[in-house]
């Protein structure tokens, strides 16, 4: 094999490689690290003010500080084991307790997270070289950081090794150490207006970061829509995209994972070429997304993002296979969004040009001024600041709280016990009877959901989204069982039984599919009243059928017979009348004869048991009799 041939091959094996780390890294890029002020109040001699780098996972105090005494360990110094005991560290005052760690080892989450379970209530980590700082991040995948790494709950950062050596000296020569870790002035609060950004992905297939970001979107929605429709707040998405290389456009893993030939592109979802959901799924579906928002913000509607995305997620999700064009449709028609202008801000993805859409999204994802490069998801920016610690709703919510001028703060942020109605809005987006006002949306503390209801004892069945049927047998009883019905000319007709348990069928005289039912016209039909000579008129759920000449219809058989007979027959009718009539009569004399006479010889037979008569001189023969008689002379 040539070399060249050689070269070719090695880069079309390696390149679903270099395109996943390029989905992560940028090359030539732009990092800011994140910094807290930290002052050494004590003792006097060490008194000043340092940077440290604010760790990616916990919960920094964004607008506020933490006063504590510094703890070094005597031993684990590094904190990659358990301390011993419960509370190990005890400080020498009632501040709160700041440990100082050596770098090295394992995770920074682990050393914090070790520290946090021996009762510290803020970590400073130490480098172990001195250099510039560096963001200390969360694992991207660890089976080891699936158990501790979202219980984190206090803050972090990390320090030069010349700062943490002087604290660390202080605190071994038996010197009461005093920190303050400021996070007031970590995020620019210049005005009433916060600007944040949140760089996110339609995937849901990449692991524990995907899972991270939909929950947050999930728990986050009420209190964002809340602040964005105050116009508290100015929020906008954002997708990383990249570039296929121009070597490689024309290779099959460019053309399953980008679109507009090789401009935009996103990893296969699975990894897996041969397989399942490809690279440009993700892209388009990210240019969806971001077109929603867009035309939704065209509308003042900007905040229906989060709830397409949330919905979305759970309807259209890849792990059940729902990931498509189609479902996202469904949802955005449940959320009354225009899915043709959405469609033309997306553009052709076959056209050989710049998508102007993702084209900006590549521009803005390289960093500018304070903020750095997005080379990681999830990322949120704050007024140009990237935010550092837990993606989670309340540390979130302070963390932009920060951002406004001072007495400008929205009642959000005074109001720790929020709720917020989601059903108020369009029904949340749920199914929604205006009818009879039945709706599917009921409201929870973290957002809505969609589910069918019961309603006076009848039970709705659907997804709650865009379909809630009636079941049982009362289900006529509210709104028809969401059938068909109509009142005309004092006649009422209803496509729902009470003798089916769902369902809706159009009643005899109408077709339809008992959601709407239509008359049928029977004449036009030739379906009735087809008996000679007759003439056929339709009516509203029936028609009227009529014999020539004085006949008479009979619809069961559909036919004409005769109203009025002739004289003769007549005199034949009333011959047939009196003979009936003449034998009842004979039969009711002979039947009653005989049942006389039958009665009377079954009297007599009774009688001659006990009281024997002589017919011929009439007396009685009986030898009872005679004593009788003598005893009465």
């Amino acid at each position: 094999m040539k070399p060249s041939s050689l070269a070719m091959a090695m880069a079309l094996f390696f390149l679903p490689l270099a395109l996943i780390f390029q989905s992560l890294y940028l090359v030539n890029g732009h990092f800011v690290v994140e910094t807290g002020s930290i002052k050494v109040l004590s003792p006097v001699n060490l008194i000043s003010k340092h940077d440290g780098a604010i760790g990616n996972f916990g919960v920094p105090d964004y607008g506020g500080y933490i006063v504590g005494s510094v703890v070094y360990p005597d031993k684990k110094t590094t904190g990659c084991e358990p301390f011993d005991g419960d509370k190990t560290f005890k400080s020498r005052s009632p501040r709160p307790i700041v440990v100082l760690l050596e770098r090295g080892g394992c995770y920074f989450a682990l050393k914090v997270w070790n520290a946090q379970q021996a009762g510290a209530a803020a970590v400073l980590v130490m480098d172990s070289v001195q250099e510039p700082l560096v963001t200390m991040d969360s694992p991207e995948e660890s089976n080891d950081a699936d158990g501790y790494i979202e219980k984190i709950n206090i803050p972090s950062a990390l320090i030069d090794k010349a700062f943490g050596d002087s604290l660390k000296e202080a605190f071994k020569n038996h010197e009461d150490v005093v920190v303050k870790l400021d996070w007031r002035e970590s995020i620019p609060h210049p005005d009433k207006r916060v600007e944040y950004e949140f760089w996110t992905n339609s995937n849901d297939e990449c692991g524990a970061r995907c899972d991270e970001q939909m929950d947050f979107v999930k728990n986050f929605k009420g209190h964002a829509q809340i602040l964005e429709k105050g116009g508290y707040t100015l929020f906008t998405p954002h997708y990383i995209t990249w570039y296929c290389p121009l070597a490689f456009i024309l290779s099959s893993q460019c053309k399953s994972q980008c679109i507009n030939h090789g401009r935009y592109c996103a990893p296969d979802p699975e990894r897996n070429f041969g397989e399942g959901y490809q690279g440009k799924d993700v892209v388009l579906e990210n240019l969806r997304q971001l077109c929603v928002h867009r035309v939704a913000n065209e509308s003042n509607r900007s905040w229906v993002w989060w709830d397409f995305v949330t919905d979305f997620h759970l309807r259209c999700s890849m792990k059940e296979k729902r990931y498509s064009k189609e479902c996202a449709e469904d949802v955005m028609k449940s959320l009354d969004l225009p899915i043709e202008k959405i469609e033309k801000c997306m553009g052709d993805p076959q056209a050989d040009e710049d998508n102007q859409v993702l084209k900006v999204e590549q521009e803005v994802q390289v960093g500018r001024g304070a903020r750095g490069d997005v080379t990681i998801l999830p990322t949120l920016v704050i007024n140009n600041i990237q935010y550092r610690g837990k993606l989670e709703r309340k540390a979130v919510l302070k963390a932009i709280c920060a951002g406004f001028k001072e007495t400008a703060d929205p009642p959000i942020c005074l109001n720790e016990d929020l709720e917020t109605n989601e059903c108020l809005e369009r029904n949340g987006g749920c199914w929604h009877n205006k009818h009879s006002n039945i709706t599917a949306c009921r409201d929870t503390f973290r957002g809505r959901v969609c589910e069918c209801p019961v309603v006076n004892g009848v039970q709705y069945r659907g997804d709650g989204y865009s379909k809630c049927d009636a079941f049982g047998p009362a289900r006529c009883s509210i709104d028809n069982g969401g059938c068909w019905a109509e009142t005309k000319h004092g006649l009422t007709f209803s496509a729902c039984s009470n003798s089916d348990l769902s369902g809706c069928e159009c009643p005899s005289g109408f077709h339809g599919d008992g959601h709407k039912c239509e008359d049928v016209d029977e004449c036009k039909e030739k379906s009735a009243c087809q008996c000679e000579g007759c003439s056929c008129k339709n009516t509203w759920g029936g028609y009227d059928c009529k014999c020539r000449g004085d006949l008479l219809y009979i619809k069961e058989q559909d036919t004409c017979i005769e109203r009025h007979g002739s004289k003769f027959a007549w005199f034949i009718t009333f011959v047939v009348l009196a003979a009936v009539a003449g034998a009842g009569l004979a039969g009711y004399i002979f039947y009653k004869y005989r049942l006389r006479s039958y009665m009377d010889s079954e009297i007599m037979a009774i009688m001659s048991q006990y009281m024997p008569l002589d017919n011929q001189n009439g007396r009685v023969q009986t030898m009872e009799a005679e004593p009788l008689r003598q005893g009465s002379v």
